[in-house]
């Protein structure tokens, strides 16, 4: 097995001189909130705006982006690591040329890979990173060791919460989880919480509230509120239909709503106060965990 040493020497060496994509991962403390329904129409915004997009399906054992987007894909990350497939081999391309890498379970075992793998692995990556300006990672829910080494690996966070109570349990259960991790940094970490099927726009100020005031007491982790999705009828009609709210209905409320988020996430200031790593430097942060 490759020594971790030698393996951020190979990534280090391949981050020099090119283009970093922002990897942004969106998580939540529980399942059925909504998460892949954001990651998916955050991608459509920003496409609408100009940006190239890849979501990573990180999500082991759901296949909720790729119903989304109406297609299985024929390829995953496995297929690159253990079959010799190249990166835009195991891309599907969806609605807007939105791009979609299904996970599988190729990452699990990537610290066991030797030193020409992996070469081969980092290289696939950092032609990722001249692909996309903006890499989704569409995690697991909860605070399982998979979900977490993402999140520490990402550096930003986008933190799916709904009003109910067991929402806002499992929500500050993952950032204890998270606080807790042994590679977790506070400064090279930004948590930016997202209020999903709120009934009026105030509630969602009221949500982050609360969270955040537990947050603040007990784990000093800083949050950012960043607005909130209004409970809405069609989305529920996009998803029947396969399709992206924002695409089917752009004037629906949850449309406008995603708009206005994703306008936030890319305004100047914001984009260049956030670091970016770029793929193969998310992937160092989980290789040197493992």
């Amino acid at each position: 097995m490759t020594d971790q040493a030698e393996q951020l020497r190979i990534i280090k060496a391949n981050q020099q001189s090119r283009p970093l994509a922002r990897v942004i991962a969106v998580t939540s403390g529980k399942g059925g909130v909504g998460k892949s329904n954001l990651a998916i129409n955050l991608a459509i915004q920003f496409r609408k705006m100009g940006k190239r997009v890849i979501i990573l399906d990180a999500d082991f054992g759901l296949a909720n982006i790729e119903i989304m987007f109406g297609t299985v894909p024929k390829h995953n990350l496995g297929d690159l690591i253990y079959q010799g497939k190249k990166i835009r081999e195991i891309i599907t391309w969806g609605p807007m040329d939105v791009g979609f890498i299904s996970g599988g379970s190729g990452i699990a075992g990537m610290s066991n890979l030797n030193r020409d793998y992996l070469a081969y692995i980092i290289q696939n990556l950092v032609e990722l990173d001249a692909i996309a300006d903006v890499v989704i990672v569409d995690t697991g829910a909860g605070i399982a060791d998979a979900v977490l080494d993402f999140l520490v690996a990402s550096g930003e966070i986008l933190l799916v919460t709904t009003p109910e109570p067991t929402s806002i349990t499992d929500s500050y259960s993952l950032l204890k989880a998270l606080y807790r991790h042994p590679r977790f940094r506070e400064d090279m970490t930004k948590v930016k919480m997202i209020a999903n099927r709120v009934e009026k726009e105030a509630e969602g100020q009221i949500l982050f509230n609360k969270l955040n005031a537990v947050v603040t007491r007990y784990l000093k982790i800083p949050m950012i509120y960043l607005g909130s999705i209004p409970q809405d009828n069609q989305i529920i009609k996009a998803v029947m239909q396969q399709q992206p709210v924002s695409m089917q209905n752009p004037n629906a409320k949850s449309s406008v709503a995603y708009e206005r988020i994703a306008y936030k996430l890319l305004d100047k200031e914001e984009a260049e106060r956030q670091p970016k790593r770029g793929m193969s430097g998310f992937f160092s942060h989980i290789l040197m965990g493992r």
